[in-house]
């Protein structure tokens, strides 16, 4: 069954404002999500919408939260996001880094105690709008899914990474991804009879390597929604050791550094996360031999001869 998006995006912003959101943020949590729907992460679209609803029914995640500036410097913010959705409190503290970068030339800020924040990238696509490369590490507290390299128990979140990169006259460089072999949502979607896991995207207790939704959530339940806290495997990290070790990385900046919180035992509460570097690319020199090295580099980059017949060398 096809649906407008207009349609759906009406749709779920009432679904949200029946829960006591404002009308504004009613519609803005729909536009994000049937955003990422449309660039083809469904994995970040309205499959989250039973989500956030739980959410807000069991007070993790807050309506309409003003985030707060907790530190403030003319290059530096550590911003609080009072367990606000993500994609409230989220483009507010992109915002403050954007807003600071073209100032100074450079920002750093720290988000911490937002909730889930969506697709990544639409932070770093913020940011080159305005004119600014940018860089996004992202943890999860609260949200033990991944295996690092070498175990098979989880100790990280999906961790996301993301950047964005201006090229001069064309649609930015924008890379984003979990650092997982999988985002979560993608096991989600494969559980619910959409895109198959790759094979060995998951791993069993005992190391057995799986591409079962069941292996994360546990065997389905009619009539309950699919939970990873009733699984006993993990996702695996991507990349062995290079992709386990940027998940660390991500932990520990974006959730011991901000103060959001990282992994551990015992139970506690889900929350994103992020710590963003905004910069302006004409700090760093001449304007037009940054856009005539950044043109000549992609090209070449583009140039490279496909594996296959037929095939194209792509740009994230």
């Amino acid at each position: 069954m096809l649906i407008r998006h207009d349609t759906l995006t009406a749709l779920v912003g009432d679904i949200f404002a029946a829960q006591g959101c404002s009308a504004a943020e009613s519609g803005r949590i729909a536009r994000y999500l049937v955003a990422a729907n449309l660039t083809g992460h469904d994995s970040h679209g309205v499959i989250r919408v039973p989500r956030y609803v739980g959410m807000l029914a069991k007070d993790e995640v807050r309506r309409d939260v003003t985030a707060e500036v907790v530190t403030d410097t003319p290059a530096f913010a550590l911003v609080d996001g009072g367990y606000g959705f993500g994609q409230t409190v989220g483009p507010q503290a992109v915002r403050i880094g954007i807003d600071k970068a073209l100032k100074g030339g450079i920002a750093v800020v720290g988000l911490r105690h937002a909730g889930h924040l969506g697709r990544i990238g639409e932070w770093a696509e913020m940011a080159a709008e305005s004119g600014l490369c940018s860089l996004h590490f992202v943890n999860v507290a609260g949200s033990e899914l991944v295996a690092p390299f070498g175990g098979v128990e989880r100790r990280f979140s999906t961790a996301p990474f993301a950047a964005g990169f201006l090229v001069p006259g064309r649609a930015p460089v924008i890379l984003d991804f979990a650092t997982s072999l999988v985002a979560e949502g993608k096991v989600l979607v494969a559980a619910n009879g959409g895109k198959p896991l790759p094979e060995g995207a998951l791993i069993e207790p005992d190391g057995t390597l799986s591409q079962n939704p069941d292996t994360l959530y546990g065997p389905a339940v009619p009539g309950s929604a699919r939970n990873a806290q009733n699984g006993l495997g993990a996702i695996r990290a991507f990349g062995e050791h290079k992709g386990s070790g940027l998940a660390l990385i991500c932990e520990l900046v974006a959730g011991a550094l901000t103060g959001s919180g990282c992994a551990g035992p015992g139970p506690r509460r889900f929350c994103n996360g992020m710590l963003s570097i905004y910069m302006a690319p004409g700090q760093f020199g001449s304007a037009e031999e940054l856009a005539a090295e950044t043109t000549r580099y992609i090209d070449y980059f583009k140039a490279c001869r496909p594996a296959e017949a037929g095939g194209e060398v792509l740009l994230p």
